[in-house]
């Protein structure tokens, strides 16, 4: 039933455009193994081997430290609505920060995100889909708007001192170079 693959088929880049979420898996070399949901239009697909998503701030900053330490990640993506699929994506990735080169070019791909906290350019080395027979059936409703509000309350002038604040170390003590 699995199948791997070395790049992404136009198939497989549908299947991702049609996702409204997507997990993301890091691990640093000792500690926390962290899984995390992605939601809103924070993935694009830049070609078959090459992903950029988008990272908002939230309570931690898990994915950024553990990459200092081990830039292998997994992203998963899983049919809840159509045909079952589950496609997972091996490989490395790299945090792109505000204060990083590369973030004008990043940032040119996405609408504007106030809490835009890095962007994480993703090198696929092995797809593998499995089929997704016991993933249940989820309807989609739409986006929250919790990140909005809480944007509105906080002031998106702030951020940097919310990084200071809640995200400058892991769970496990690591640094994720946030500022």
């Amino acid at each position: 039933m699995a199948k791997r693959y070395d790049k992404l088929s136009e198939n497989l880049i549908e299947f991702i455009r049609h996702q409204k979420i997507f997990f993301v898996g890091t691990a640093s070399d000792k500690g926390t193994i962290n899984v995390s949901p992605k939601g809103y239009d924070s993935l694009r697909v830049i070609d078959s081997n090459h992903i950029v998503w988008l990272n908002i701030t939230g309570s931690g900053n898990e994915t950024a430290a553990h990459l200092l330490q081990n830039d292998r990640m997994t992203i998963m993506f899983c049919a809840f609505d159509d045909n079952p699929k589950i496609l997972r994506l091996y490989g490395k990735a790299q945090a792109i920060h505000p204060r990083d080169k590369e973030w004008k070019k990043m940032a040119s791909l996405f609408e504007n995100f106030p809490s835009a906290r890095q962007y994480l350019s993703f090198t696929i080395e092995l797809a593998q889909t499995s089929c997704g027979f016991g993933v249940p059936f989820y309807d989609y409703k739409q986006p929250r708007d919790n990140m909005d509000k809480w944007l509105e309350a906080k002031g998106a002038g702030n951020m940097e001192e919310y990084w200071h604040e809640k995200n400058q170390i892991s769970l496990d003590g690591l640094p994720t170079n946030i500022t």
